[in-house]
């Protein structure tokens, strides 16, 4: 009596210290970053809100490949797939809080060989296997798998808005590369043309031969760039299906052109404002959490662990009296795992390692996207500033073409000045269009530097 009594003791004890764990556990601290007060670049200033920001666009088609690609995509199912197990690991985490519980059952026949009546017996147990938290370990654990689950989350949706991203720029790029390719055709037929006007002048004696060879340098070259240009297209119709979890095939049919329109005007906030809208850095900073629980969880593990048992079983001859003889035992069981010193320090010199490279790594998210945001806005405004000087550049050079044509049906001026001005003004209007979608690309890049709510919650 007196043994139950101090065991019953020891294991009241042993409850009321699990409720001291949670002192031994270590405060979070954010960690230290320097945050700028303002953008360097000009920008809109204001509040952010673009969300969804593709929808500033006006592009019904876009709209729809986005919603279709959130729908399909293998990228976002395995980032799923891993958010999903991530939080039954946090169930499973939880799990440990709670007392463990066993039961079986079994049951014999008995018959004598001279052929007596049979005996039978049955027995069954059940048993209960509760590991006390004493320090705060099984609650680091679950903290550790918690955060863990919450930055898989996060991951996951960062996974999303790249996607949304990528569909975007490469829904313009095919866009563009028709519009590209529509455009070297043009050109191939007009210096088709312009070979056999020269063709008959060389054969009126009107041009030498040199003449001829550069109007069939000039097709061969634009014949060249025209091969690229249907490569690239096919590349990103093949790219543009992957997305949508089909093999390689064109679904483009019904995108010809880059959009009209100036691009969509927005404000970028402050530089603060990325550590809540950017699922990149709030997963950086849950990555935190979670090694900062592990290196709790190892610091704490080689503690000395108690162990609740009991047992409560019967046996009987008949079945209706198994559980009227009981049988019930009580123990605990203490282990002192701190006495593997060699192997408890080098865990918690491996768990503090990978805490501080969870801040490391944060920092490094956290400067790469005030980098990126920078960038994009620089370019943005350069980007515009070009547009206007390309403009100019493509009115002068068609107009200087018109006097070139002018002058050489009069023969006043040589056909190499001809083809010359003809090759500026295909020069200067393949750089607008290209600078054009080097605008939707910036743009792009910018909305997704900044973040926003989730496209894709679960």
């Amino acid at each position: 009596m007196k043994f139950k009594t101090r065991l019953v003791a020891a294991a009241l004890s042993a409850v009321w210290l699990s409720g001291c764990g949670s002192l031994m556990r270590s405060d979070y601290q954010a960690p230290s970053v320097q945050v700028p007060a303002s953008w360097q670049q000009m920008h809109v200033a204001g509040d952010v809100c673009m969300d969804p920001w593709w929808l500033a666009f006006n592009d019904p088609t876009l709209n729809q490949y986005i919603t279709q690609v959130l729908a399909q995509n293998n990228d976002l199912t395995l980032a799923t797939l891993t958010l999903k197990k991530a939080r039954l690991q946090l169930g499973l985490a939880q799990d440990d809080l709670f007392p463990t519980l066993s039961s079986s059952t079994s049951g014999q026949v008995q018959k004598s060989l001279d052929g007596g009546e049979s005996a039978d017996s049955y027995s069954t147990n059940l048993s209960v296997n509760y590991e006390l938290d004493l320090w705060g370990k099984i609650s680091a654990d679950v903290d550790q798998a918690k955060w863990t689950a919450v930055a898989s989350q996060q991951d996951r949706e960062a996974t999303a808005q790249s996607l949304v991203a990528t569909t975007a720029s490469l829904y313009w790029q095919i866009g563009y590369l028709k519009q590209r390719l529509n455009l070297s055709q043009r050109n191939v037929a007009d210096a088709a043309q312009t070979l056999q006007l020269i063709e008959k002048q060389y054969q009126l004696g009107a041009v030498d031969q040199l003449d001829v060879l550069e109007a069939k340098r000039t097709l061969a070259s634009l014949q060249a760039q025209q091969s690229e240009f249907e490569q690239s297209l096919l590349e990103a119709n093949n790219a543009f299906a992957i997305l949508f979890n089909q093999p390689p095939k064109s679904i483009s049919a019904n995108i010809q052109m880059l959009p009209e329109g100036d691009m969509p005007s927005l404000s970028v906030g402050a530089p603060s404002d990325l550590l809540i809208r950017r699922p990149d850095i709030k997963a950086a900073i849950y990555e935190v959490k979670a090694a900062l629980a592990n290196k709790d969880a190892a610091d704490l593990d080689y503690l000395p662990k108690l162990t609740l048992t009991g047992a409560l079983g019967g046996s009987s001859q008949a079945l209706k009296d198994l559980l009227s003889n009981p049988i019930g035992s009580l123990g605990a069981d203490m282990t002192l795992p701190f006495l593997q010193w060699n192997e408890m320090k080098n865990s918690q010199a491996i768990a503090d390692l990978d805490y501080q490279s969870a801040i490391v790594s944060y920092r490094q998210v956290l400067y790469a996207a005030f980098q990126d945001v920078e960038n994009a806005l620089s370019a943005r405004e350069k980007l515009k500033y070009q547009s206007a000087r390309l403009q100019e550049q493509y009115d002068a050079a068609s107009a200087a073409e018109s006097i070139y044509a002018a002058r050489y049906q009069y023969g006043s001026t040589s056909i190499m000045d001809y083809l010359n001005a003809q090759e500026e003004t295909r020069n200067a209007q393949a750089s607008l269009l290209e600078n054009r979608y080097n605008q939707f690309l910036t743009q792009v890049t910018l909305y997704q530097s900044l973040g926003g709510t989730d496209v894709a919650p679960l």
